[in-house]
């Protein structure tokens, strides 16, 4: 059986329970002024940063920076969320100093909740998505409005940092790989030089080329001796031509002239001779020294290739280098600095304190609602005739204990008067 109804039926237990409900909507009102005033305001500040892509096409000055710009900022953001980034953060702006509670390991893992960094990613070029951000938003939500943009802002900056510090230190690592295997090939090439010059030595190797030179020389030769030995048997001839019956002078000095003529043919052609015959001698012995020359050979062949390719690469990368020395390949471009908020995100306190009022009020109601419903008597002859469908003849208010007392005391007077009255009638019917 419950006992509110209707309107009077609240407004007489309102009544009835009126000195509880006021001692709870006060102290539910003092509590909730204290309450709203120990609360502490969080404000937000956001700074957008784009993407800015390269001021000189890739076509004309490629960059050697790999993958999509969307992986490289996902490293950057673990990067600036490591415990050691977030470390720094706090003691540089001494946040959270008033948590003198909180460990450090629980003061980085609130700012790391009160940090976000969130990327939106640029418009799709055909079907395929390259991973491209366009924007990147920074987000920080501090206890203070100035403390909110200061942190944003440091976030931007640090950001930006490890961006351009990223772009270099890999296009550096780039070029001095290149540069390393260049020199290291340059080394080797010569190395391979001095071993066939002393293979050359050591096999009494003079003469550049194959066998094939040394045969076109041999043949050369062979036409150079022929020649000497056509000079030599004229002169031969000339000498057992000569007319004795001349003067004696004129006959020796024909017969001298020859004689040097038949020795500067004939040194000639012993030289001519011993040069072909170490041709031949070499040509004999050159199957095993061939193969090796042609193994020297082919090795060179492939470490030249080699160079021209990492050269052109190191090319490349010192372009690359260039690029990201300059700021002339992608970059990261504040588009909305932080600004101090001009109000917090959070509940005003006014707000804070007027709905924990209301829910005091609301729970002082409960209280003596839950009162009248642990004792659901009948009250009134309005509740008789409803409950029961009785209509009381009479109805007796409810007395205060003073009023019943005074009462009380009345009504006994009232019967020992009466009795003593009585006892004196019957004591003078007796007489």
């Amino acid at each position: 059986m419950g006992p509110i109804y209707t309107l009077q039926d609240f407004l007489d237990m309102t009544r009835r329970r009126l000195p509880l409900i006021l001692t709870v909507i006060i102290l539910g009102c003092v509590g909730s002024y204290f309450w709203a005033l120990s609360y502490v305001h969080v404000y937000r500040s956001s700074e957008v940063i784009q993407v800015e892509q390269p001021m000189i096409n890739d076509d004309l000055a490629r960059s050697t920076v790999e993958g999509s710009s969307a992986r490289r900022l996902q490293l950057i953001q673990q990067q600036l969320m490591a415990r050691d980034s977030l470390a720094s953060m706090i003691e540089k702006f001494g946040l959270y100093t008033n948590l003198d509670a909180l460990t450090p390991s629980e003061k980085v893992d609130l700012l790391r909740r009160s940090v976000s960094i969130n990327g939106v990613a640029a418009a799709r070029e055909g079907v395929s998505d390259d991973g491209t951000i366009s924007v990147l938003t920074i987000t920080a939500e501090m206890e203070g409005a100035r403390l909110a943009r200061d942190v944003t802002h440091e976030f931007g900056l640090r950001t930006r940092a490890l961006m351009a510090a990223q772009r270099q230190k890999q296009t550096a690592q780039t070029l001095a790989f290149f540069q390393q295997q260049e020199n290291a090939l340059i080394e080797e090439i010569a190395g391979l030089e001095a071993e066939l010059a002393t293979f050359r030595k050591q096999n009494d190797i003079t003469v550049e080329g194959g066998v094939e030179f040394r045969l076109a020389e041999i043949a050369q030769l062979n036409v150079s001796i022929l020649e000497l030995d056509r000079g030599i048997i004229a002169a031969q001839l000339a000498r057992t031509q000569i007319d004795r019956s001349a003067r004696a002078a004129t006959v020796a000095r024909q017969e001298q002239d020859l004689d040097a003529q038949l020795q500067t043919l004939t040194e000639q052609r012993a030289l001519l001779d011993q040069r072909r015959t170490a041709l031949r001698e070499t040509i004999q012995s050159s199957p095993e020294v061939q193969r090796a020359l042609d193994n020297f050979e082919r090795r060179r062949e492939q470490l030249q290739a080699q160079l021209e390719v990492v050269s052109t690469r190191r090319n490349e990368a010192q372009v690359g280098f260039s690029l990201e020395s300059e700021a002339q390949g992608e970059r990261l471009a504040i588009l909305e600095e932080a600004r101090i908020p001009d109000y917090p995100i959070t509940m005003s306190r006014k707000k804070r304190a007027i709905l924990g009022a209301a829910a005091f009020v609301a729970l002082a109601f409960l209280l003596a609602w839950l009162l009248e419903l642990r004792r659901p008597i009948i009250r009134s002859a309005r509740q008789m005739e409803r409950e029961t469908g009785v209509v009381p003849v009479v109805s007796i208010p409810e007395l205060s204990p003073k009023y019943q007392s005074s009462n009380w005391r009345r009504m006994r007077e009232k019967r020992r008067a009466d009795g003593q009255a009585g006892r004196a009638a019957r004591i003078a019917r007796h007489s």
